[in-house]
């Protein structure tokens, strides 16, 4: 197998491969066509940016994977990919944004020329990066083929880590302990938000000894106040303030692969709400991390939070973690297993989550999380170590 530089080894192209074509004869498949650049990548070693152009990779049940995207991608597919220039497909660019033709036709092609007009092929038709426009198309060009809803199956193919996974995201670990002290270390009242951040990014890119910074698929999510009592918030040119708790969800990346990490810092002193909070969730992610042992389900780590939370008489809803490992924006989730009290996924040595916690309330926020490693034997191992508690800058 040639290895070019994708960032893996041959074996782990391989051992990739062949699950992923495991699951494609259990769903009855001849090939599969995957637009989700985080499975492209984790099956060819492809990265660049070009996922805001249609492009994908076509597998097969035997011989090697195809790379088919934009022309001048191509040529990013030949220096990241695995694969020989032959099975690597570029487009011409008069396919851009076109309103005469649509890059699905010459995607179709391809597949007429493997052998593949009349073929089951599963797509990921719930998907960021397949749209209903290209669904039409390509059944459109193949009438006798048989489009399948294949989404998520090489997602869960990911969902054990590799002893070569679990090394990059070590790094990225790394990478976040760095980003997230430089947030608690570098917050002050008065210091502008974008400022903040501006630190952060640095701190993330420049990354930790060989371990070089790539860039995470989440921006930094850094509220502050009541703005703290809602997910997903990023920043704005405000100062930081007396009187408020920031939360900093955040993650290292190292080839792609993360680890986030959050936690919550107060400029004062905190409300006596907030310190009770705080330690019903770090007694919470204390059991959380007794439950997640290899054997056990999912949900047993979300009860087991859950349970103490309603213990201290804490109200909370939703999920509280994800599966986690290689992604690229938007999401840095793996879109499979969650942590919740229907999920009853099967805990396997080598699976990792971002154990995420977080409690929003009416007038403050408090992240304080996890990225964890299911072990052979005993408790999750948590990748990063930075000390698990609210940071209070009076």
């Amino acid at each position: 197998m040639p290895h070019g530089n994708a960032p893996f080894s041959a074996a782990e192209y391989t051992r990739r491969i062949a699950r992923t074509r495991a699951a494609m004869q259990a769903a009855g498949l001849d090939a599969i066509f995957v637009t989700d650049p985080s499975n492209q990548a984790w099956l060819t070693g492809y990265d660049g940016w070009s996922f805001y152009v249609h492009q994908g990779v076509v597998l097969t049940l035997d011989g090697a994977p195809h790379w088919w995207g934009r022309h001048m991608d191509s040529i990013g597919a030949g220096r990241t990919c695995w694969m020989e220039p032959a099975v690597i497909h570029g487009y011409a660019d008069s396919y851009v944004q076109s309103t005469v033709r649509h890059p699905m036709q010459d995607l179709a092609r391809i597949l007429r020329d493997l052998g593949l007009a009349k073929a089951r092929i599963g797509v990921e038709m719930e998907n960021y990066y397949y749209s209903a426009k290209a669904h039409a198309v390509l059944a459109a060009e193949l009438p006798d083929a048989r489009l399948a809803d294949a989404t998520a199956l090489v997602n869960w193919q990911r969902l054990v880590k590799s002893g070569e996974e679990i090394a990059f995201m070590r790094k990225a670990a790394k990478i976040s302990e760095k980003i997230v002290r430089t947030a608690i270390d570098k917050a002050e009242p008065g210091l502008r938000k974008n400022e903040l951040v501006a630190e952060i990014y640095h701190a993330g890119l420049t990354g930790v000894g060989d371990a070089w910074g790539d860039y995470p698929a989440i921006v930094p999510l850094t509220p502050s106040g009541v703005d703290a009592t809602a997910a997903h918030l990023t920043w704005n040119g405000d100062p930081m303030r007396k009187g408020e708790a920031t939360f900093f969800e955040l993650s290292g990346c190292y080839r792609r692969y993360h680890a986030p990490l959050c936690r919550t810092v107060f400029l004062g002193r905190p409300p006596a709400e907030m310190l009770e909070a705080e330690k019903a969730q770090i007694e919470g992610i204390e059991a959380g991390l007794e439950a997640a042992r290899a054997g056990n389900r999912t949900c047993d780590i979300a009860n087991a939070f859950m349970a103490v939370l309603r213990r201290h008489g804490i109200h909370r809803e939703g999920r509280c973690g994800y599966a986690i490992g290689l992604s690229y924006p938007p999401d840095w989730g793996e879109r499979t297993a969650s942590l919740r009290a229907e999920d009853e996924t099967v805990l396997e040595p080598g699976m990792t989550f971002h154990f995420m916690p977080a409690l929003w309330m009416e007038s403050w926020g408090l992240e304080t999380t996890e990225s964890i490693l299911i072990r052979e034997s005993g408790p999750a191992e948590p990748l990063c170590d930075v000390e698990r508690r609210l940071f209070v800058k009076d």
